[in-house]
């Protein structure tokens, strides 16, 4: 099958025309299965929770390995490291990471039940490579409502105050859709828009990951991160989810598989495992 590609960052006309309820839902686990009681109450005040194990050194160590032969064909095709997007479509691995059991069991204390996985974006910066990721939220590139969606960030490599970790303003998911303008050129922004004057809304927090951890924000929290300027390089895979009620426009619906419960009204695609290894 022949998945159709996505824009990694719609146009603005587009997202426009799309009436989005923005606004925070906190979880409603009282008793969460996987997660502690105070994670989720973390997730609900702060916008995030972190670090989460997940994979062992052995199972992340296959993981990079598959990865840097994937990024040498991505780049080999006239790609680079932050072009491999809407990956679970393409690569049978990393729709399998998508599905994974240990992730789903933490999304779904904080999402429900029923769980999408619609996005997934590698998002690596090899040493030097000078570029940032401007202060942003995700919700405001998704055309996705309601706003009952997360970004998982599973780190590839480790994460560091040296090689451009993410960042988070601690609670600045409960302000809404946040006012942001066009990045400029001199930004070098992997993405196009930049919120200033990120810290009126909360304090930051830098987000140290070992390889093989996860973080969780929500679509709302504002977040991003600084130039990688080590020698190291700084992979890491952002998985998205959203509860299976969330409505998708522009075809996006087109994107989501369903990864655990049940999509009530089928409006997600829900394709098969591609066959695609690399």
């Amino acid at each position: 099958m022949q998945n159709p590609s996505y824009k990694i960052v719609p146009d603005q006309a587009e997202l426009d025309s799309i009436e989005r309820d923005l606004k925070f839902y906190p979880s409603p686990a009282e008793s969460p299965k996987t997660l502690t009681s105070e994670q989720v109450e973390h997730y609900n005040r702060e916008g995030y929770i972190r670090p989460i194990s997940i994979y062992s050194k052995s199972e992340i160590d296959e993981i990079r390995s598959y990865f840097d032969k994937l990024l040498d064909n991505v780049m080999k095709e006239g790609g680079d490291s932050y072009s491999i997007s809407s990956a679970h479509l393409k690569y049978g691995p990393v729709w399998d990471m998508m599905h994974d059991r240990r992730i789903i069991d933490c999304v779904a204390d904080l999402l429900g039940d029923d769980v999408i996985g619609w996005g997934s974006h590698f998002f690596c910066k090899m040493p030097h490579d000078g570029k940032q990721v401007a202060w942003h939220q995700d919700s405001s590139y998704w055309p996705l409502t309601p706003s009952k969606a997360l970004t998982v960030w599973l780190a590839i490599d480790d994460v560091d105050a040296e090689n451009g970790p993410m960042k988070f303003i601690a609670g600045s998911h409960h302000f809404g859709h946040m006012t942001y303008r066009p990045s400029d050129s001199h930004e070098h922004n992997v993405l196009n828009q930049t919120i200033d004057n990120p810290e009126q809304y909360g304090t930051v927090v830098e987000n140290h990951l070992q390889a093989g951890q996860i973080s969780m924000h929500s679509d709302l929290l504002l977040h991003g991160s600084d130039a990688n300027d080590s020698d190291r390089r700084r992979c890491a895979l952002t998985i998205r989810y959203a509860a299976a009620e969330v409505r998708a426009h522009l075809g996006w619906n087109g994107k989501g598989v369903l990864v655990r419960g049940q999509d009530r009204t089928g409006h997600w695609a829900n394709n098969p495992r591609p066959e695609r290894e690399i």
